[in-house]
């Protein structure tokens, strides 16, 4: 496979593909972009949706939940180390959002640092699959944690980047369907990977999963190439300066607009939908032993679960991502809820239990469904609550402060361990629904 960049349809089928999928016609109306970024318009959009359904196609290869966690019990790991795994990822990512971001405000152009770090990101992916192929035990664990690292710091800027950049070259009343489209072009390519380990027809091995490994740096090195040619007018760069003094400077957003503070503290209740997977394969593992556990049907069901709502979502969401938020938020509670149930044993008189083949998977289906809905709920909202001058503080006050929650929690860990899996699953639930209830006030920013 080569890491050249996908090529751009011909400009009549760049045209006809925008149409669908926005339902707009040649008479479009560009909502706060200039006027050269409307006229770029439908290439600016397959651009951004082909680049990112690259990257969340490789994002699903690489997934620390699943396949790295997998990875480093194969390679005979410490199991202290799986544990890092999904904080490392995470908080690396989100962490340094707010320092860097002054940095990256500096630049007139900015999707060149996509660019990069999505490049960056595919060769710490490709070291990934070769340390599991040449190392073992605790050498293997950390040089894939390190790179894991090396991943999440370059995902950390292309995270600015292209929010402020999406902001700049697509029109408001789109963007969602940006990240919409790619989602369910990305989860149909991982719903192929998750068939494939799932009916056996390829052995899930250290090799296998490597060569998976050096398929995801290729489609970030592939997408890193092509973002690069995104027609993206210089920007204003005013509020770059030093670093460290504008994000501090920058926390004080959060009592200048108090809808911004609102925002944060939704999204971080609602980190409970992402955290709550792995407890769920933890419960069938305790259940059925780890062996056991079918990696290939969770795998497809957080395909499926984005091939069916990703694209919807997003079209919602250019229409009100407060509502999206919302009903998203109320789908992961009933699946909190549900999934509690079960591992109390509620279910067994009606067949399910923790040990069915289907009971857990089904239910990583519907958080799937409503992560899939509150992350681009939130993605579209962010962009568009914020004028262009603040789009980028906002977006890495946000993840900064989420990525710091996310430093916190091993404390759930911590919880499952003492008390088990039920009373974690039902504190997740009321975060989530406390989220809902803060999220009833936002405002509708899609509204002129």
């Amino acid at each position: 496979m080569s890491a050249e960049a996908p090529r751009m349809p011909p400009i009549d089928t760049r045209q006809r593909v925008y149409e669908v999928l926005t339902g707009e016609d040649q008479g479009r109306v560009c909502k706060d972009i200039p006027d050269s970024a409307c006229r770029e318009q439908p290439r600016n959009f397959l651009t951004h949706v082909l680049s990112l359904a690259a990257t969340k196609t490789a994002d699903g290869l690489a997934d620390p939940k699943l396949v790295l966690a997998w990875l480093l019990g194969a390679t005979g790991a410490p199991a202290f180390m799986t544990g890092l795994l999904v904080p490392i990822r995470e908080a690396g990512a989100l962490l340094p959002q707010l320092v860097i971001a002054a940095s990256i405000r500096s630049l007139p152009v900015r999707k060149w640092v996509w660019a990069i770090g999505s490049i960056v990101q595919g060769a710490a992916a490709i070291g990934v699959g070769l340390a599991a192929l040449l190392l073992q035990g605790a050498a293997a664990g950390w040089t894939i944690l390190g790179l894991l690292l090396m991943l999440a710091l370059a995902r950390s800027g292309c995270s600015i980047a292209h929010k402020d950049v999406l902001g700049k070259t697509v029109s408001k009343s789109t963007r969602g369907t940006v990240t919409g489209s790619a989602g369910t072009a990305s989860a149909i390519l991982l719903l192929g990977f998750g068939m494939l380990l799932g009916t056996g027809l390829v052995e899930r091995s250290v090799g296998v999963i490597a060569i998976a490994l050096g398929v995801a740096g290729l489609l970030w090195i592939g997408a890193g190439l092509l973002f690069a040619s995104l027609a993206e007018a210089p920007g204003a760069t005013e509020g770059g300066g030093n670093p460290l003094a504008v994000a501090v400077a920058q926390f004080g957003l959060l009592r200048s607009d108090p809808q911004l503070g609102r925002f944060v503290a939704i999204r971080g209740l609602l980190l409970a939908t992402t955290l709550a997977p792995p407890f769920l394969v933890a419960m069938e593992g305790r259940s059925t032993g780890m062996q056991a556990v079918g990696l290939g049907a969770f795998v497809i069901a957080s395909a499926l679960a984005a091939i069916s709502s990703s694209y919807v979502w997003g079209r919602l969401s250019d229409v009100s991502s407060r509502r999206v938020i919302i009903v998203a938020g109320l789908i992961g509670v009933a699946a909190l809820l549900a999934a509690a149930a079960v591992g109390a044993g509620l279910g067994e008189p009606v067949g399910l239990s923790v040990a069915s083949p289907l009971a857990l998977p089904v239910l990583v289906f519907a958080l799937s469904i409503a992560e899939q809905g509150i992350r681009l709920g939130r993605t579209t909202h962010v962009v568009d609550m914020a004028d262009p001058a603040r789009r980028g503080a906002y977006t890495a006050l946000s993840n900064t402060i989420t990525g710091l929650l996310t430093l916190g929690a091993g404390a759930f860990g911590l919880l499952a361990q003492r008390a088990g899996e039920v009373p974690l699953l039902l504190l997740f639930a009321a975060m989530a629904a406390l989220a809902v209830w803060l999220a009833r006030g936002l405002e509708e920013v899609q509204q002129d």
